[in-house]
């Protein structure tokens, strides 16, 4: 069964962009839940930086020949 994230202290959940997961507003993060964007310190070191994903490696080899 899978868990639904609740609306809590009238903040609703937001979706990780790297594991898709809904999460929920937590006390810590009652300064900057605006500001709050990954579910976890893993999915923060985890997400897409510019000139790392491998698509662009290529589309920089293919301008140079």
């Amino acid at each position: 069964m899978t868990r639904v994230a609740q609306t809590k202290n009238g903040h609703p959940p937001k979706t990780c962009p790297v594991c898709a997961r809904p999460f929920e507003w937590r006390k810590k993060w009652e300064r900057s839940w605006p500001d709050v964007v990954y579910c976890s310190d893993r999915c923060r070191s985890q997400r897409e930086r510019p000139g790392e994903r491998g698509d662009q490696r290529g589309s920089r080899l293919s301008e140079s020949n």
